[in-house]
């Protein structure tokens, strides 16, 4: 038996169809997101409607670009645990996300798939996602990836635009305009933080925080910029970008040189 060629989702598949459809370099796309709030003017989901797009979509092109790559399903609660002062997080403490990812690994290293490549679209989980990557990789011999959306600060956001700002607000105004409330959308950008001279998120010293450290909503960045045709062109950034490195992760082997 065979696997459904249309579909590319591994949670599609029979276990039958797992023996024949998978091999050692499968690629097993991961999408992780998270529930938070994302000021009054998006949805809780914001992340992982964005994980679950750009993953989709990576999966998509890359299957119709010849790559033998599948689409799990997504980690929507995580850890996100900065936001839960305010009302709406569900959140995971990091040693249950970092089991959950491990026991994950585990599951896969039961196929014939070695390959795994985590599709973030949550900052609050990049840290732990690197550090279970080595984990995956030391367990159980899986060659691991891990991408996480980068940081695009608009115009008017001073280098501050990371959570539910100007880049956020706009690729969601591409994905799920219905979701989006405009209306209620509020700059949000910390002076303190954006003057600071060596303290900062992209400067020599990184700090920790909480979402509610910045402003009463939760949000970092200014949405008021936000609109749908820069959305769809930073969702098709991403979504090439990672198109463009399926073939390398689909072969790649750190080890290759000393062996």
């Amino acid at each position: 038996m065979t696997a459904n060629k249309s579909s590319r989702r591994y949670a599609e598949l029979t276990t039958e169809q797992i023996a024949t459809a998978l091999s050692r370099d499968s690629v097993l796309v991961l999408p992780t997101g998270a529930i938070e709030p994302h000021g009054p003017h998006l949805p809780l989901a914001t992340d992982l409607i964005v994980a679950e797009a750009v993953s989709s979509a990576v999966v998509e092109l890359g299957a119709d670009a010849g790559h033998d790559v599948w689409l799990l399903p997504a980690l929507g609660y995580t850890k996100s645990d900065e936001h839960a002062r305010l009302p709406g997080t569900i959140w995971l403490r990091y040693s249950t996300l970092f089991d959950t990812l491990v026991d994950i690994g585990a599951s896969i290293a039961r196929t014939p798939a070695r390959r795994l490549l985590i599709v973030n679209a949550h900052g609050g989980n990049s840290a732990l996602i690197e550090v279970a990557a080595r984990e995956l990789r030391r367990q159980f011999d899986l060659q691991t990836f891990f991408a996480s959306g980068p940081a695009q600060p608009g115009p008017t956001e001073r280098g501050l635009g990371i959570h539910a700002g100007w880049a956020e607000t706009s690729i969601m105004l591409h994905l799920r305009p219905d979701l989006v409330h405009m209306d209620k959308a509020k700059p949000a950008v910390a002076d303190a933080v954006a003057d600071a001279t060596h303290v900062g998120f992209t400067k020599t010293v990184k700090f920790g925080w909480l979402s509610t450290d910045f402003a009463e909503s939760g949000v970092v960045g200014d949405p008021t910029g936000a609109d749908a045709d820069t959305g769809s062109a930073l969702f098709h950034e991403r979504v090439d970008a990672l198109v463009a490195a399926l073939g390398e992760i689909s072969t790649f082997d750190p080890g290759r040189a000393r062996h």
